[in-house]
């Protein structure tokens, strides 16, 4: 496994061996030796179809969560926003692919939101998380809010009803 940093602090790359057989592969996704990070108590899986688009999601107050995302099958287009007010990055977007072929995953400290656009037919992202999920503090910035100026890779997104009522970036900054 490899660290790779980006210019988001605590944000990193996490680049993983995959060894491949006839019979298949074997990957390590995880190894607390090298992402430092002492406490993962939840984890979940989750399955997006093709134009799929989630995001972007997180916990306010205490249940604030680091996560540690990849991808066991496809490919997606993972993206994060800086929420950490002070930050030198606060407001700044970082976009990614994760892939079962490129074997990367993302490390995303507490303080960001989370998005991500699906490319393939069945994807499949794990997830590890430093808190637990809490309906009540579940909060988000809406995917397709004009301010955050992304293009993602398709016009026809599948995106559910709850994420497209989410607050704009400047409803979240009041």
């Amino acid at each position: 496994m490899k660290i790779i940093k980006t210019k988001f602090k605590g944000l990193l790359i996490v680049k993983q061996k995959n060894n491949k057989d006839a019979r298949g592969n074997l990957r390590e996704v995880y190894n607390k030796k090298i992402i430092k990070h002492d406490h993962f108590p939840f984890e979940y899986c989750t399955t997006s179809k093709k134009n799929s688009l989630r995001g972007f999601h997180f916990q306010l107050g205490k249940s604030q969560q680091a996560k540690y995302v990849s991808v066991f099958k496809g490919k997606i287009l993972d993206c994060v926003i800086d929420l950490r007010r002070g930050s030198k990055t606060y407001e700044k977007i970082y976009k990614v692919v994760l892939s079962e072929d490129n074997c990367l995953s993302l490390y995303i400290p507490k303080g960001f939101g989370h998005a991500y656009y699906s490319y393939e037919k069945i994807n499949i992202v794990y997830y590890k998380n430093s808190n637990y999920y809490d309906p009540k503090l579940e909060s988000g910035v809406n995917v397709l809010d004009k301010d955050l100026k992304i293009n993602w890779p398709s016009k026809n997104l599948l995106i559910s009803k709850k994420d497209k009522k989410l607050m704009s970036l400047r409803e979240f900054k009041k």
